[in-house]
């Protein structure tokens, strides 16, 4: 397994996570919700997303959905989990980030760290991984992106 194939599928899996986590801060901080359940909100958000975008592959490829959900699970939760604790680590410990209100260069910056930093210490999680025949390695069985 090739560094580079390990990039693209971290790449494909923090594109769902940065959606929902992206969404959850924006949700969280317009509604003006305490930082643990705007924590939350990213979280959960971020694993809707990024196994949506999994399954939206896999059913594409003819699956039906309780396999394509099964895929989407092994493929994306190991992942999803690393960079869920290493953005909101960062956004929590950041400081001010969390109280920065969305018109705040901080929040921005603290939030596209956050992003980047999670990518670049999944990737090789997601080389192992894929080396071992699991997490993004399962969805590659139905198709290729």
């Amino acid at each position: 397994m090739t560094w580079a194939a390990a990039a693209q599928a971290t790449l494909h899996c923090l594109t769902g996570c940065a959606i929902g986590e992206i969404l959850g801060m924006v949700l969280g901080t317009a509604l003006g919700l305490h930082n643990g359940a705007t924590v939350v909100l990213s979280i959960l958000l971020a694993f809707v997303f990024g196994y949506a975008l999994t399954m939206r592959g896999v059913l594409k490829a003819g699956l039906d959905v309780r396999t394509a959900v099964k895929v989407a699970l092994a493929a994306d939760t190991v992942s999803i989990v690393v960079m869920e604790i290493i953005d909101n680590t960062v956004m929590m410990t950041a400081p001010g980030a969390m109280d920065a209100g969305l018109a705040d260069i901080l929040f921005w910056v603290a939030l596209a760290g956050a992003l980047a930093l999670a990518f670049v210490l999944t990737v090789p999680v997601n080389k192992w991984m894929i080396g071992k025949g699991r997490g993004h390695a399962v969805v590659h069985a139905y198709h290729q992106h």
